[in-house]
């Protein structure tokens, strides 16, 4: 009789969950979090070091942040972009913000020599930084045996050893304060793996171990430090126009369509303000039916490779990408 009851409540478990994730456009947790934990505006007045925020996510969740007073950093390479979304985020505010609460920085990820003085400049200028959001980097789409291993590295360069440097730079400051709190893009390509993205599967499963070691690392020391893991499924942005291929030099150069089954830029940047609010440690974000594969993926793995074997990889990568394969060089000439 006990153990009827067991599988019982067992199996209403799991449907209780599978039901939830069919109508929510993130993890659990962070749609707890959305509902009753701290609004973003609990960021208000606080600095926020924003990096690649001249287009997709960084500037979705620049625009999420301007509307609650959050005064922030914008950085990228392109400024006539900065500039635009720091005329967006102060008119996005209401009055909260002026054109003094937003500082913009025209600054190149990979120059890893330029990352203290950029850094000591935005502290100059607000006199904090409380948050550093990692967000620069680029994604992929090649297959795995043809990627040209310059591609690796300069992909790695960018998304993982840029992101290092920034953020231990910012780790120093916030040793001397006491507190801090590091944030990085991530990409549900961080939690499984991703077909025809080697490279940046790679590169985001390094990200989780580094900010994973970082965080464990920092308890019961003298410094209250926060590290948050944003991961995003598949998010209508120009991030796969600008995508590393397998060859040194080139983009995929293919827009997403407006009719692929993605989340809204403007839904990821606000669900990331959320998590960086709450201080989540790790939060996924994606349409159905990405949360519940995320979940089987994770705590079902034996299951998942079985489904995996049966659809195969063409399958899986329509549903992030819309098509059933990549655009190859020869497919774009015809």
């Amino acid at each position: 009789m006990l153990t009827a009851i067991i599988c019982v409540a067992i199996v209403s478990y799991c449907l209780f969950y599978i039901i939830i994730l069919c109508c929510i456009d993130c993890d659990v947790q962070l749609a707890f979090y959305e509902k009753f934990g701290k609004s973003i505006d609990h960021l208000k007045g606080k600095v926020v070091f924003i990096t690649g925020a001249s287009s997709g996510i960084g500037k979705h969740v620049a625009l999420a942040l301007s509307k609650y007073g959050v005064k922030m950093v914008l950085a990228a390479r392109r400024r006539d972009c900065l500039e635009e979304i720091k005329f967006q985020c102060i008119a996005n505010s209401g009055g909260k913000l002026t054109t003094n609460d937003v500082l913009v920085l025209q600054m190149d990820m990979l120059d890893i020599n330029s990352h203290q003085k950029y850094f000591d400049t935005a502290l100059s200028h607000f006199g904090q930084i409380d948050i550093l959001l990692n967000n620069a980097g680029r994604s992929q789409r090649a297959f795995w045996e043809s990627i040209h291993l310059s591609v690796d590295k300069e992909l790695f360069e960018l998304n993982v050893f840029s992101v290092i440097n920034l953020t231990r730079v910012a780790l120093n400051y916030f040793n001397s304060r006491g507190h801090g709190h590091v944030a990085v893009t991530s990409s549900l390509a961080g939690v499984f793996g991703i077909p025809y993205s080697g490279s940046y599967t790679g590169a985001k499963h390094a990200i989780h171990g580094y900010f994973n070691s970082l965080r464990i690392e920092k308890l019961h020391t003298n410094l209250k430090l926060a590290v948050t893991l944003l991961c995003p499924g598949p998010t209508y942005t120009e991030f796969l126009q600008h995508s590393f291929t397998a060859s040194p030099g080139e983009q995929y150069g293919i827009s997403a369509s407006p009719t692929d089954s993605r989340l809204t830029g403007e839904r990821c940047g606000y669900l990331c303000a959320v998590a960086l609010a709450n201080e989540t440690k790790e939060s996924w974000m994606g349409i159905f039916p990405v949360m519940i594969f995320s979940y089987f993926c994770v705590y079902f793995p034996l299951l998942t490779n079985w489904l995996i074997r049966i659809l195969g990889p063409r399958k899986f990568f329509k549903s992030r990408d819309g098509k059933e394969d990549i655009v190859t060089e020869t497919k774009k000439e015809n």
